[in-house]
């Protein structure tokens, strides 16, 4: 089959995930309060966890544009189960590309299969969108790395425990002393913090957790000093991408709801959607989510072409994330109280178009990043 013919079946697959078992069970992992491993499996079958893993690890190898769609679907099902997802596949995909043979042969099947979780540890607790701030130290030493510090706001930590984690090896050096690991978290000197409570999306399994003298083996340094900084921020223009399909396919799955409500519900004698103004709060709803997937495919094709997307990728973010913010509550408003039922997605949509507000660059590191790239 050629690569069109993969991409789309596999998306046809997805759909079917999205709407079969993740959504009818995204609302009771939110009450359990954990990642919905339920959904796992069929996620492995279809070849997500191996998305853009190369073929010669197993893996399918297809385009970011495939992913940024995967993301989309899945997303308008649960935001924290596609979160999850993806981060796993991304440390997948990392490893089959950065590791050494041997450390990728270690991790990557279970990766592949799901049994265990993968994460990428950026962020501590004084150290978020400032990454060349963060201070957990890497002390070289005969056999290795010795490594201490804390990670704080990191997806899938609550369970992780294949992680790709960035660390200083020289104080005050900042950007050009950041050096990459694989870090097992089954090993001594590895201690997991308490899953975050938070006002929801916790099937995003948003945690962090403490590295005490951890030694890391020399064939698990994946960038050395100096390359890692550079390494991270590349792949933040694929993460805000993938992030704004999410916000789409929130936005989009909202509006699908609102839409059937509006031909059952019958309010003054006629169904809702044949009221102008209800008519018009979807139309402008759907205009919007119709220019934010062209900014999604216009970095996605970026992305893909190995061209830099810096740009496109920030302002797809940044619109997709404001429209998920907007249009979210305004969906769930045209529903009337019907809304907010918990069989409905609103509520949690509404926390996942929070949780995108911040993660891989704010809002406001948004701007900041867009003036410097148009400014004159």
């Amino acid at each position: 089959m050629s690569p069109t013919t993969i991409e789309s079946l596999l998306l046809e697959r997805t759909a079917a995930l999205a709407r079969d078992q993740v959504a009818p069970q995204a609302a009771r992992w939110e009450h359990e309060r954990r990642i919905g491993h339920e959904a796992l499996a069929a996620a492995v079958e279809i070849g997500l966890t191996r998305l853009q893993v190369p073929v010669a690890f197993g893996g399918l190898d297809l385009s970011f544009g495939c992913k940024a769609r995967v993301a989309e679907l899945l997303a308008g099902a649960d935001f924290g189960f596609t979160m999850s997802l993806i981060n796993t596949q991304n440390v997948a995909a990392l490893l089959a590309r950065k590791a050494k043979p041997e450390v990728a042969a270690r991790y990557l099947p279970d990766l592949i299969a799901a049994r265990r979780l993968g994460c990428t540890a950026l962020t501590e607790p004084g150290a978020g969108s400032d990454f060349s701030a963060i201070t957990t130290l890497a002390t070289r030493c005969n056999s290795g790395w010795r490594i201490s510090g804390a990670k704080a706001w990191i997806t899938n930590a609550a369970q992780a425990d294949v992680v790709v984690l960035y660390a200083q090896t020289e104080p005050g050096a900042g950007a050009r002393g950041i050096a990459g690991f694989v870090i097992d978290g089954r090993r001594e000197g590895f201690e997991r913090d308490p899953a975050y409570a938070l006002g929801g999306q916790h099937t995003i399994g948003t945690g962090g957790f403490r590295l005490d003298g951890y030694l890391a083996h020399d064939d698990e340094l994946l960038y050395p000093p100096g390359a890692a900084f550079k390494a991270a921020m590349a792949s933040i223009n694929g993460a805000r991408t993938y992030i704004a399909a999410m916000c789409c396919g929130m936005v989009g799955e909202a509006l699908r709801v609102a839409s059937v409500y509006g031909e059952q519900r019958r309010s003054f004698g006629r169904a809702l959607a044949e009221h102008q103004g209800w008519r018009w709060r979807l139309a402008e709803a759907a205009s919007e989510l119709a220019a934010c997937r062209l900014m999604v495919a216009l970095a996605a094709g970026q992305i893909d072409a190995g061209q830099d997307a810096q740009l496109a990728a920030a302002q797809a973010k940044l619109l997709a994330t404001r429209l998920a913010e907007r249009q979210i509550p305004a969906l769930a408003q045209a529903m009337g109280a019907e809304g907010l039922r918990e069989h409905h997605p609103f509520a949690r949509h509404a926390m996942g178009a929070r949780v995108a507000g911040f993660v891989d660059g704010s809002t406001e590191m948004l701007l900041e990043r867009i003036s410097s790239v148009i400014r004159p």
